[in-house]
């Protein structure tokens, strides 16, 4: 899919995989209903959504939840006799709750879990089928699932800054890395960045102390405040439209849009499948990054700063 803004034909933003305030408060709603009851069925409808087979996923028949956990953008279900559910949503999986013995939602529905008291669907509105289902038995199976990024809400500035250099990238790429930190993606990346004043390009090992600091205290921040907003927002009732696009975030998704704090038009710079949304004013000094494909194919003509850009759109 492609759009037209500002003048260029860019492809079009790709939909958000939920991450670390969207799972927990996906987490929330989930302990709150299931802890303490007993999974009495799985029906996979989807086989290629089950990605084990020892232990067979029978043996979670009759188990009781024990609790519930994150895993970087993982959920994890624990069950007794030391047996794990981790599930992975990636990009478009998402939870139904339901009455007990509900059927799965037609083509979307991947896998239901039938408890004593309601039905939990998994589904996934997507015709790449990513989502996945592991049941393993053990800690160490479990933790063998994990890619081991730092968990951003536990670290402190200093093991934060530690994990941030580990690797000279960009600061985008490093944030969303999930063997660097867990459960930091695209969406939330561009609005930490955006409350730090930071350009996503600029390289780890090129911050100093303050910019070091600054990051961290954004990092953490940004998701306590978006944790809080959604557990708000969904105290009462089960998550619907889960997402890591919000209307109300400052620059993820806000292409063409003003910037809240200085009202510059947000731009973006697409990369690879992904793309950052950022605000040349609070973040880059008024610079337009380069976005690799586009400016191959402008060359001299990409725009360098917003004037420019502001001076193509008139003459456009």
């Amino acid at each position: 899919m492609w759009t037209i803004r500002a003048g260029f034909l860019l492809p079009a933003a790709r939909p958000n995989v939920p991450e670390l305030p969207d799972v927990t408060v996906y987490i929330d709603a989930l302990r709150s209903r299931l802890v303490g009851r007993v999974l009495e069925k799985v029906r996979i409808k989807s086989p290629s959504a089950l990605r084990t087979y020892d232990p067979s996923i029978f043996e979670a028949h009759g188990r009781t939840v024990a609790g519930l956990s994150r895993m970087g953008k993982r959920i994890v279900v624990d069950l007794d006799d030391e047996l794990f559910l981790v599930i992975h949503l990636m990009i478009a999986g998402r939870f139904r709750y339901a009455k007990k013995g509900a059927n799965p939602p037609g083509k979307m529905g991947l896998a239901s879990f039938d408890f004593d008291t309601a039905t939990l669907h998994l589904t996934e509105a997507s015709t790449k089928k990513r989502a996945g289902i592991w049941l393993v038995r053990g800690t160490a199976a479990r933790d063998a699932l994990d890619p081991g990024g730092l968990e951003p809400l536990e670290a402190t500035r200093d093991e934060f800054g530690a994990r941030l250099v580990v690797e000279n990238r960009t600061l985008k790429r490093a944030l969303t890395d999930p063997h660097l930190f867990s459960g930091i993606g695209n969406a939330y990346s561009d609005e930490i960045l955006h409350a730090a004043r930071l350009s996503p390009t600029q390289l780890t090992r090129n911050l100093d102390d303050d910019e070091t600091t600054r990051l961290h205290a954004a990092v953490v921040t940004t998701l306590e405040a978006w944790i809080s907003r959604l557990r708000d927002l969904y105290s009462d009732k089960f998550p619907t439209k889960v997402t890591a696009f919000r209307p109300d975030m400052a620059v993820h998704g806000k292409y063409g849009e003003p910037c809240p704090v200085c009202q510059t038009p947000v731009q973006r710079l697409i990369y690879a499948s992904n793309e950052a949304n950022y605000c040349p004013t609070c973040q880059t000094n008024g610079k337009l990054l380069r976005d690799r494909g586009l400016s191959k194919l402008l060359k001299d003509d990409w725009p360098k700063t917003l004037e420019e850009l502001e001076e193509r759109r008139r003459g456009s």
